[in-house]
């Protein structure tokens, strides 16, 4: 049955035929430019070279790049996924925060990636958006490990920060993923050129196929 769903999926996405002038819907992610003093603009060649694998792995009409956008600015709206990473402090305005949230219920997804050391900053701001909301591990079984490409172990583990276990957690509005927080993984860093942190290509690997999976689950759940 799931070899089916596959099949369908990419007969979808194959809908989207790509052109030599990309269209306006073409997919794209915007990273979140956000206030604090955390460094937003972390991993530069790493959302190029992800929208790139997803171009050459997928029927999705891509834009290679990467738009960069604060809360509540025209790119931020023009765009169905937003991509949030960094090291160290993040800040939501109230107003932020409930531009955030409407975007979200709306049917925006939102990916954040722990570069190391934003984990407590970017838990206290995602409060602000939905206080009556709590992160939930997502398990290994979940779709959106399996949607593209079969990550058996779930999360891959692409640095080693504080040596603990990978975790993709999610928030569940209304039983609908809106956004997952992907921990102590670095997704990010296993996305840039090869040259930056010399992973091996199997590891790289890993973090492409899973990026590739959090797009397509968030483009068609």
């Amino acid at each position: 049955m799931k070899i089916y769903f596959k099949i369908f999926i990419f007969y979808f996405l194959s809908l989207l035929i790509a052109k030599d002038d990309l269209p306006a819907g073409a997919f794209s992610i915007t990273r979140l430019h956000y206030s604090g003093g955390g460094d937003w603009y972390s991993d530069p060649s790493s959302l190029p070279n992800l929208l790139e694998f997803v171009k050459e792995n997928t029927n999705l009409v891509i834009d290679t790049i990467e738009k960069r956008a604060k809360i509540g600015e025209d790119d931020f709206y023009s765009s169905s996924h937003i991509y949030l990473t960094g090291h160290g402090n993040i800040k939501f305005s109230d107003n932020e925060a409930q531009l955030l949230r409407d975007y979200l219920i709306g049917g925006g997804f939102l990916h954040a990636d722990d570069n190391y050391g934003m984990d407590q900053f970017f838990r206290r701001e995602m409060k602000k958006v939905f206080p009556e909301l709590d992160w939930v591990e997502i398990p290994k079984e979940h779709e959106i490990f399996n949607i593209v490409f079969s990550m058996p172990n779930g999360l891959p583990k692409i640095h080693e920060h504080d040596n603990k276990r990978p975790q993709a957690f999610g928030l569940f509005y209304k039983e609908e993923l809106v956004s997952i927080y992907t921990y102590e993984s670095d997704l990010g860093d296993g996305w840039e050129d090869p040259e930056v942190h010399n992973n091996p290509k199997d590891v790289r690997l890993s973090a492409l196929q899973m990026g590739t999976n959090i797009i397509v689950y968030g483009l068609l759940r």
